[in-house]
């Protein structure tokens, strides 16, 4: 079913893939020393923002129209946290854990790579069983959309992704993201709408709001 949700999850899933690449393709070098950082931080809040709107608004969906949707929505759930610590290896990585500091980055992004692809297509199939009443989808799509606007901008995968708990831990860690995010002057990419855009030019420049993204990434190796 081609749709405005459908279509949203879809070029959402492009730009993950896309910054992913472009992040990979970012390394330091002696006169650009923080050349990784830009890159790989628009991946994760954008990754983290997607995910934790993801569990806002799709898991109750489908939970509640699907016969098995709680089941599902478990797994969907399970998926989440392992992308979101796969995102925090990441984001301690790039700031200097001492935790990360021996692991290689070839590791650290095959992981993210491995997560990431696995959680999209539970993500596809999770949007697949939700009922097709085009009414109701382009709602969805909206809501995902406003919730996505204003989701943590950082993984959490330990806090609560489920029911009220997870409700209140994702109000309590935006709250916690936006001062850091304020504090820090990060600037958060927009989530991808397409009732609320028009395309112009090439899709992926467009979408990633970044006009100097290479046209060939190659990951780095360090």
């Amino acid at each position: 079913m081609r749709d405005e949700l459908t279509t949203d999850i879809e070029l959402t899933h492009e730009v993950l893939a896309a910054r992913l690449a472009h992040a990979r393709a970012s390394h330091p070098t002696r006169d650009r020393p923080r050349d990784r950082f830009p890159a790989t931080d628009r991946f994760l809040a954008s990754a983290s923002r997607h995910v934790a709107a993801a569990n806002a608004v799709l898991l109750p969906a489908v939970a509640r129209q699907v016969p098995e949707g709680r089941q599902f929505a478990r797994e969907f759930a399970r998926q989440s946290r392992r992308l979101e610590a796969a995102l925090a290896q990441v984001k301690a990585k790039l700031y200097g854990s001492t935790y990360s500091v021996r692991t290689p980055w070839t590791s650290v992004w095959g992981e993210i790579h491995d997560e990431l692809e696995a959680w999209c297509g539970l993500e596809e199939s999770l949007v697949a069983r939700i009922a097709a009443d085009t009414g109701v989808r382009r709602d969805l799509a909206s809501h995902l959309f406003a919730t996505e606007s204003h989701a943590p901008s950082r993984p959490h995968p330990y806090l609560p992704h489920r029911g009220l708990s997870g409700r209140v831990a994702r109000r309590v860690a935006r709250g916690v993201d936006r001062f850091w995010d304020t504090a820090e002057g990060r600037m958060l990419p927009e989530p991808v709408h397409t009732a609320s855009h028009a395309h112009n030019g090439p899709l992926a420049r467009y979408l990633l709001a970044d006009p100097e993204m290479p046209t060939e990434a190659t990951p780095a190796d360090d």
